[in-house]
C-alpha cells in the first residue's frame, strides 16, 4: 500500500489537473463563441439599418433570423389558435403540422417559460448549445471535486496507516523499554549470586518480583485493542506496589536515588484496569528515574483525593521539563531524553484518560517535575 501511495497520488493529481484544464478550456470556448455570435448579430442588424438601398432592412432581418437559427436554438412558434407557424433546429425532420412538433414545443416549455407576443404568437424555445456546454462544465466541476475528495481521503488513509505503523514500532520499542528494567535487575542478581559463596538474603523474593514484572509487561500488551477491565483499585495499594518494586533497584552508592510513598492507606478507591493503571504509573516513575540519571535525587508518590477524584502525584527534584516541549509533552515522539522514543507519557495519558476517564497533567513547579493523575472515585457501595 505504501509503495503504491506515491504513484496513486501522482495519478489523482494528474486527473485533477486535467479536469481543471478541461474546465477552463470549456469556459474559454463558451465565451469566445458567445462573443463571436453576438458580434455577428450586432454587425448584421447595424449594417442593415444603415444600408440606404431599398429592401436592405428586410434583408437584414432575414439574415438575423438565419443567424439565430444558426446558433442552434431549438424554436417553435405557434399562433393564438395553437397552430405551429414556424420552427427551427428541431431534433427531427417533420412538417409543421406533425403532432411531434407540438409535443416538442410542450417539452421546450418545461425547460423555459414561453414568450407570448401579440404580433407573432407564442415562442417556445430551448437551451442554446452553449448551455449544454455549461452543463458539461458543471459535470467536470463535480468530477474535479470528486477527485479532490479522493485525493484527500487517500492522503488521510495513508497518513493514518503511517501513524499506525509508527505506533506499532513505538509500542515494540516501549515493550523492550518496559522489559529492560527487570532484565537488568535479573542480571544484577545473577552477578551477586556468582560473586558470593552463599545466596544474598531475599534473593528469591527479588527474582520472583522481576519474573512477575515480566509477566505483567506481557499482560499489558495483551490488553491493547481490548476493552479495559473494570475492577476496584486502591490507589494507595497500587502506588505501594510500584514503589516496592523500584526501591531495591535504584542506585544506592553513586548518585543515590530515594523513592518515597505518601499515602493514607490502601485507598482511595477507583474503578478501572489495575494492569493498565499500574503500567501508566510505572511509566511516570521510570520517567522520573531517567530524569535523575547521573545525579542524586528523590522521587515521591503522593496519594490523596479531592472533589470526588482520586489523585496520584509523581514528584521528582530533577532538572524538570524543558519549556519548549511542555505543551507537546504528551504527544507521541516528544522527549527530552537522549535516545528516548517519546511514547511512555503518550501511552500513560491514553491509559488514564481513554480507559479511566481521568486526567494526566504536568503541574507547574519551581523545581523538578510533578505529574498528576486524577481518576473519578468509585461509587460508595450500600
Amino acid at each position: 500500500m505504501q509503495r503504491l501511495a506515491p504513484a496513486v497520488v501522482v495519478v489523482l493529481v494528474a486527473m485533477l489537473a486535467g479536469l481543471s484544464f478541461g474546465t477552463g478550456l470549456l469556459v474559454i470556448r463558451h465565451f469566445r463563441a458567445d462573443a463571436t455570435a453576438t458580434s455577428r448579430l450586432y454587425s448584421g442588424v447595424f449594417g442593415g439599418l444603415n444600408d440606404p438601398r431599398p429592401g436592405a432592412e428586410a434583408d437584414a432581418l432575414l439574415r438575423l433570423g438565419e443567424q439565430v437559427r444558426a446558433l442552434g436554438l431549438p424554436l417553435v412558434v405557434t399562433d393564438r389558435a395553437g397552430r405551429v407557424t414556424a420552427a427551427a433546429n428541431l431534433p427531427f425532420e417533420a412538417p409543421l403540422e406533425d403532432p411531434r412538433v407540438m409535443a416538442f414545443a410542450r417539452r421546450l416549455d418545461r425547460q423555459n417559460a414561453p414568450i407570448v407576443d401579440d404580433s407573432i404568437g407564442t415562442v417556445h424555445y430551448g437551451p442554446l448549445p452553449a448551455q449544454r456546454n455549461l452543463t458539461m462544465l458543471a459535470v467536470l466541476q463535480g468530477l474535479t471535486f470528486a477527485v479532490m475528495v479522493a485525493v484527500a481521503v487517500f492522503a488521510y488513509r495513508n497518513a493514518m496507516a503511517a501513524q499506525r505503523d509508527r505506533l506499532w514500532v513505538a509500542m515494540a520499542r516501549e515493550a523492550a523499554h518496559q522489559m529492560g528494567t527487570p532484565l537488568t535487575s535479573l542480571q544484577g542478581w545473577i552477578e551477586r549470586v556468582r560473586s558470593r559463596p552463599t545466596p544474598p538474603p531475599d534473593l528469591a523474593d527479588h527474582l520472583s518480583a522481576d519474573a512477575e514484572r515480566l509477566d505483567r509487561v506481557a499482560q499489558r500488551f495483551e490488553r491493547i485493542g481490548n476493552p479495559a477491565k473494570r475492577e476496584p483499585i486502591g490507589l494507595g495499594a497500587l502506588a505501594d506496589r510500584v514503589v516496592g518494586y523500584f526501591r531495591p533497584r535504584l542506585p544506592r552508592r553513586a548518585n543515590p536515588i530515594e523513592i518515597r510513598l505518601e499515602a493514607p492507606g490502601m485507598g482511595p478507591m477507583v474503578v478501572g484496569d489495575p494492569v493498565l493503571l499500574e503500567w501508566a504509573l510505572e511509566s511516570l516513575v521510570k520517567n522520573a528515574i531517567d530524569a535523575l540519571q547521573g545525579r542524586s535525587g528523590t522521587i515521591c508518590l503522593r496519594v490523596g483525593a479531592t472533589h470526588g477524584l482520586g489523585e496520584i502525584r509523581v514528584i521528582d527534584d530533577g532538572p524538570g521539563v524543558p519549556r519548549d516541549i511542555r505543551r507537546t509533552l504528551f504527544q507521541p515522539g516528544i522527549t527530552s531524553k537522549r535516545g528516548g522514543w517519546g511514547i511512555g507519557l503518550a501511552l500513560s495519558r491514553r491509559v488514564v484518560e481513554d480507559a479511566h476517564h481521568g486526567h494526566l497533567t504536568l503541574e507547574p513547579t519551581e523545581r523538578g517535575a510533578s505529574f498528576l493523575i486524577r481518576i473519578p472515585l468509585a461509587e460508595p457501595t450500600t
